[in-house]
């Protein structure tokens, strides 16, 4: 799997997690929820009893000052989002959006860069996902 699908799994794990206990769960709930109805509607009530219960354990592990349940569920659903992500990848756009609606005010990465370049005989090729600075003499 592509480091930027695991990256990308990674923050919405975090996120759900985080957004768990505040204002905005109603709606992080209902966005992971729609996401796995669409993709697998048998898996959708399943999916959101857990968030329910999830979140009853992170709600139960802050007021006891427990900080390890928050990471282990921040993996845990990191975890299963990157499952989701490898058996279908179109999921990414949509999941990118989801995170953009809950976090308006940050930048969601939501470009990729394919690059494909041969050379042969003497040829050079500089290829860059960014900025390059190329200084020959």
């Amino acid at each position: 799997m592509e480091a930027e699908m695991m990256d990308l799994a990674r923050t919405a794990g975090t996120a759900v997690v985080t957004l768990m206990a505040t204002d905005a769960w109603e709606r992080t709930r209902e966005g992971v929820v729609a996401l796995w109805r669409r993709v697998s509607p048998s898996r959708a009530e399943g999916v959101e009893g857990e968030l329910e219960a999830a979140r009853d354990d992170l709600l139960l592990a802050r007021e006891n000052g427990d900080t390890l349940v928050e990471r282990e569920l921040c993996e845990e659903w990191a975890g299963r989002l990157r499952r989701l992500l490898r058996d279908r990848p179109d999921v990414a756009v949509e999941l990118r959006r989801i995170l953009a609606d809950l976090y308006p005010d940050e930048q969601v990465q939501t470009r990729s860069v394919q690059m494909r370049a041969e050379a042969s005989g003497s040829g050079r090729v500089y290829q860059a996902g960014r900025d390059q600075h190329i200084t020959e003499r």
